[in-house]
């Protein structure tokens, strides 16, 4: 894989297809692979975060969840191919699960978001794909116990839908125990697949507005968060840029 650095943070050069064709092997072969999406706010965060930095670091495979990191890479000469969604992916691999007969466990979000969830995937695709669920809200004291519990589920995958920094650092805590083929972080996905929160048209995925989307959804929790993490990474970028070319 090519591997390049934006911010100070890896990023694989990776198309859908290649990234698929990875996880593929990785199940077959019963070889355990970390997977991680970042975006713009991700990688302002773990520029003072060194335990999400460290788990980003960490991970076998790297994509670009964001459009903006792509592009970035292209401003900055080191071009990715495209843009790998992480609810593109998840979606993908459920569709694989079915027809390779992969098991897939869920974890994170709230009791009635996972259920429906699992509800959903189950009618379109049949209760075989299912190895288990548990919602996310738990305590530090009961991570070993949930860790055990996906362990023993016996899982080729494993979603974890919870916020940042927890979903990155609980998986590389935790993945030695866990020992699935493919683990991954899927962040606010479940809550789409639930219905409970509406993803942006594709226009917007494709213009890099998905996070402005967001924010009309929740306007009172998101602006705060998408001024703070958008202007950062204009910043770090811009900065990368100068220091390259002087």
């Amino acid at each position: 894989m090519n591997r390049i650095n934006i911010c100070n943070i890896p990023v694989d050069a990776l198309t859908m297809q290649q990234t698929l064709d990875l996880i593929h092997q990785s199940i077959a072969g019963k070889k355990p692979v970390h997977h991680v999406v970042v975006n713009a706010a991700k990688m302002v965060n773990a520029q003072k975060d060194s335990e999400l930095r460290d788990s980003i670091v960490n991970c076998d495979i790297i994509n670009a969840d964001g459009q903006a990191v792509v592009w970035a890479s292209r401003f900055l000469n080191t071009p990715l191919p495209e843009r790998v969604a992480g609810i593109d992916l998840m979606d993908n691999l459920v569709i694989s699960a079915a027809a390779k007969g992969y098991k897939i466990f869920f974890l994170g979000a709230k009791e009635e978001v996972v259920k429906k969830v699992v509800e959903k995937y189950t009618s379109s695709f049949g209760s075989g794909i299912i190895a288990g669920y548990r919602n996310g809200y738990f305590n530090k004291d009961e991570e070993i116990q949930i860790a055990k519990q996906i362990a023993d589920s016996h899982a080729d995958i494993l979603f974890v839908a919870m916020s940042s920094p927890k979903k990155e650092i609980f998986l590389d805590t935790y993945k030695h125990l866990i020992k699935t083929s493919f683990i991954m972080g899927v962040g606010g996905s479940f809550d789409v697949v639930s219905g409970m929160v509406k993803r942006a048209p594709k226009w917007m995925q494709k213009a890099g507005l998905e996070w402005l989307y967001r924010t009309m959804q929740e306007p009172g929790r998101m602006w705060k968060r998408y001024l703070y993490t958008n202007t950062g990474f204009i910043y770090l970028v811009m900065k990368e840029k100068f220091k390259k070319v002087s």
